[in-house]
């Protein structure tokens, strides 16, 4: 018997136009679902969707969503919804972030990221459960995408951490969601997990300083960064059928980095 990772119906992935994002949505789509890219302002996520669609022969398309504006969400899972197919799963994957020592930190940036990487995951995630609950739809699965930060703060060499204190705080709040999420739904049959990512060889990590890469790289037993597939791996087994008793629970592809 030979066990494959499969999807049904279609999948929301918010932040799902580029880095580990698009590789959800890539994975998902390759799994069988249809997919509804959920992003802000990058001007290829339409493009992304049609080459993805082409690709693997589902239905995909891209639409601009802040996930921080509740009516917003919900009216844009409805269109997905009406437009692709009945919606099964959701990967919240969008987050922001913004690295200032503590001292510079202003209000604004704090509903920033908190509005995006806490509260834009609520958002997406109740606008989809509730339309799971009023649908009697029994097998919804949920994944959010948090980091290793949520428990630990990372360096950028020796004694010099990086200066993300709300992206960090953001990270360990949104983990402890998951778990709340988890036990409030699991009584409708939802499923609600969380992806840790450790290093990934984003875009953003590409734009960063040498030094600073190579400290982080020696980190991390493995001796490497993630590629962005090994994250999105995780995310999709913990949405499919495999991980059919599974909720609750987080998963930390980091390479083996929070081991010590």
């Amino acid at each position: 018997m030979v066990m494959e990772l499969k999807l049904e119906g279609t999948v929301v992935v918010s932040g799902g136009d580029r880095g580990i994002g698009l590789a959800i949505s890539r994975d998902c789509a390759k799994a069988g679902a249809n997919v509804a890219i959920l992003y802000h302002s990058h001007p290829d996520a339409p493009k992304n969707a049609d080459e993805i669609s082409k690709e693997f022969g589902v239905k995909t398309k891209a639409y601009q969503c802040d996930v921080s504006d509740e009516n917003a969400v919900n009216q844009t899972i409805l269109a997905a919804e009406k437009e692709l197919g009945s919606i099964t799963a959701l990967a919240a994957n969008a987050g922001v972030s913004v690295a200032k020592p503590a001292v510079e930190l202003t209000s604004e940036d704090f509903h920033k990221v908190f509005g995006v990487n806490l509260l834009g995951v609520f958002n997406v995630a109740k606008a989809v459960a509730r339309h799971w609950i009023q649908n009697g739809y029994k097998k919804g699965a949920v994944v959010v995408t948090s980091s290793m930060s949520a428990d630990i703060y990372n360096s950028q060499g020796l004694n010099e951490p990086i200066t993300q204190l709300f992206y960090n705080s953001s990270k360990g709040a949104v983990t402890n969601m998951v778990k709340g999420l988890a036990a409030e739904w699991a009584q409708h049959g939802f499923r609600v997990n969380a992806v840790e990512p450790g290093y990934c060889d984003t875009d953003m990590v590409k734009g960063g300083d040498p030094k600073v890469l190579d400290f982080q790289k020696k980190s991390v037993p493995l001796g490497r960064f993630s590629e962005n597939y090994e994250q999105s791996s995780a995310a999709v087994f913990l949405l499919s059928d495999l991980a059919s008793y599974i909720t609750g629970s987080r998963i930390r592809p980091d390479g083996g980095f929070t081991v010590y």
